[in-house]
């Protein structure tokens, strides 16, 4: 099936310059959305994954539907004052400014098997602050997952030394 075909590009969003990929069209498409949550499960199945940790927000939608596929755990990583108890923050830089992401303190035990998900590999500064907060846990990071990576910013290079796989690759 060609992904692609089924994401809308939308220029100029959220500010100008920035192209922005709206998965929402994929994600509309049943058959579509089927097929990239089987071919992960079947890609992650068997390796003894704990948790999924899903970067908001559309990290949740694919990391939610893994971790039930897989009987895994889900936990979400969440901008400044969304979540309720105790949690660890990092500050990262991101292409066009910079943010904060935070995790509970309880969502990660010691040498749990953690996957990352999220639906964008741009920079690698999201999924690389997202690597810290699961390291203060304890977690063992089993691998990142994208659905979509934009190669040419090189976000993978700031990943180096992890098991990272994206479904659909832009130049």
């Amino acid at each position: 099936m060609n992904y692609k075909a089924l994401i809308r590009e939308v220029p100029d969003f959220p500010k100008p310059g920035i192209l922005f990929y709206d998965i929402t069209t994929l994600l509309k498409h049943a058959q579509a959305f089927r097929s990239i949550a089987d071919e992960l499960a079947a890609r992650y199945e068997g390796q003894r994954i704990a948790k999924i940790v899903g970067i908001e927000s559309r990290g949740f939608i694919m990391g939610g539907t893994l971790a039930a596929r897989l009987g895994a755990g889900f936990v979400p990583v969440r901008k400044p004052g969304k979540l309720p108890a105790d949690i660890y923050e990092v500050e990262y830089n991101l292409e066009y400014g910079s943010s904060v992401l935070a995790i509970h303190r309880d969502a990660v035990s010691p040498g749990e098997r953690v996957l990352i998900v999220d639906d964008l590999l741009a920079t690698g500064g999201t999924a690389a602050a997202t690597i810290d907060l699961v390291r203060q846990l304890g977690g063992e990071i089993a691998g990142l997952d994208f659905l979509i990576e934009l190669k040419g910013l090189n976000g993978r290079d700031r990943l180096a030394g992890y098991d990272v796989h994206s479904m659909i690759i832009y130049p």
